[in-house]
């Protein structure tokens, strides 16, 4: 069943790290929140993290943005959790589900939700660490864990059922929503609204894509057919 672009009830996040592509998927009134990582900002070519991130805050000052901490240090952790939330009211702090050391940040996570810091529990992938993150949430605070359910789907497990699982485990816990993080394709957005969580965050690529919703498929066969030829017109194949 085709569900309309303007019923989905899963709120949708913009992820990335081109400040002109943040800004113009920020001005679309169905877009209600970004995130970045360090690893989308060094693709961009980001050398100045704050800088960065203050330029982003500059142009999009009222909808949610998640920016990450990127020490594997669990004090400097905190302190980078805390510079961070201070940037701006609008501002979400990443924090990896563990160091690279497979060592729970679950007490960083602790640390800042009692300083009244909204935190981005990011790069999940169990329900184990779901149950993990909320023992330790502060209710009273707002925040977001990060299911990586696209990651999931590579290993050739089914996301749905994980994630349904996470929605139930976050339901104890008030002011946090589960987010669906590395879609692979459009229809995750209708997989993500269907189960009832509460945001997806994916790329440019694919939210754009969101205008082909109810697309006539026949008209997008000829279409297909279409660019197939004229490339290879402009590519001055022959035989």
């Amino acid at each position: 069943m085709e569900i309309p672009r303007e019923s989905l009830r899963v709120k949708l996040f913009a992820d990335g790290a081109d400040l002109d592509g943040m800004i113009e998927m920020a001005s679309k009134p169905f877009i209600s929140g970004l995130t970045t990582n360090p690893t989308l900002m060094k693709k961009a070519g980001i050398v100045d993290y704050m800088k960065f991130a203050k330029d982003v805050l500059r142009e999009i000052p009222v909808k949610p943005i998640s920016f990450e901490v990127f020490s594997d240090d669990f004090e400097e952790m905190k302190t980078q959790g805390q510079k961070i939330n201070s940037w701006g009211e609008n501002v979400y702090v990443k924090i990896p589900i563990t160091n690279t050391r497979g060592e729970s940040t679950k007490l960083v996570v602790e640390y800042l939700t009692n300083k009244k810091v909204k935190v981005n529990v990011t790069a999940l992938m169990t329900n184990e660490q779901v149950k993990e993150v909320t023992s330790v949430l502060n209710p009273e605070v707002g925040s977001y864990v990060s299911i990586f359910a696209g990651r999931i789907a590579d290993t050739g497990r089914d996301p749905l059922p994980i994630m349904e699982q996470c929605l139930k485990t976050l339901s104890s816990v008030q002011q946090s929503e589960l987010i669906w993080a590395s879609p692979r394709e459009l229809f995750n957005v209708f997989q993500a609204n269907q189960i009832g969580c509460h945001i997806i965050t994916a790329t440019n690529d694919i939210l754009k894509k969101l205008d082909l919703v109810g697309y006539d498929l026949n008209k997008y066969s000829l279409d297909t057919v279409k660019m197939f030829h004229s490339d290879a017109v402009n590519a001055g194949y022959s035989f």
